[in-house]
């Protein structure tokens, strides 16, 4: 499928709100690419991609997960909608014909983050936590520091995405737990 193809069908499949969402992470994405010097295309198609799972109910989310083979562990059992990602992942291949591990790779880890992201990876967990609808405590720091430090940014964000899960009492995965630790570590 082509570009126009794709959004046509999300525009169709997603609710109005979550394809604002999207609209809003490809254009945040956007300029993170051309600010970190990655390949626009797949930024943009990443972006445009990373919530095509969000639909499912949590039900179909552990279907297609068992059905796909994507690992279940004890906090998606518990929290299914943390699939999206990786189901979103499989779903871009299957549904739209998506080839690139890369692309791939940032769908299903833009959820939780995850250990060794790259920077399509940062730029899509990044876009998605603070595109331009997004109002939480913090996001404008986050946004700034998005423009110059993405290592910094994705540290922030994933410490700020810890801290309110765990304030609200929800499972926090230990995805994002590995992705923040191992950005730490590499800055030491």
């Amino acid at each position: 499928m082509n570009w126009t193809d794709i959004e046509a069908d999300l525009k169709k499949n997603l609710t109005p709100k979550r394809f604002r969402h999207t609209m809003n992470v490809v254009a945040a994405a956007d300029k993170m690419a051309r600010d970190f010097g990655c390949n626009l295309d797949q930024a943009r198609l990443a972006a445009l991609l990373h919530d095509c799972a969000k639909n499912l109910t949590d039900q179909q989310q552990l279907d297609y997960a068992q059905k796909h083979q994507i690992k279940i562990d004890r906090i998606s059992h518990n929290d299914p909608q943390l699939l999206h990602g990786p189901v979103g992942a499989v779903l871009a291949k299957e549904r739209y014909g998506i080839d690139d591990a890369a692309i791939q790779n940032a769908i299903d880890c833009h959820t939780t983050g995850c250990k060794n992201m790259n920077t399509l990876d940062k730029i899509i967990y990044l876009a998605d936590y603070i595109e331009k609808d997004r109002s939480f405590p913090e996001v404008e720091t986050i946004r700034q520091m998005a423009e110059t430090d993405l290592d910094g940014a994705t540290i922030m964000a994933l410490t700020n995405c810890i801290c309110h899960v765990a304030q609200t009492g929800a499972l926090i995965h230990k995805r994002t737990i590995d992705a923040r630790n191992d950005l730490i570590i590499k800055q030491k």
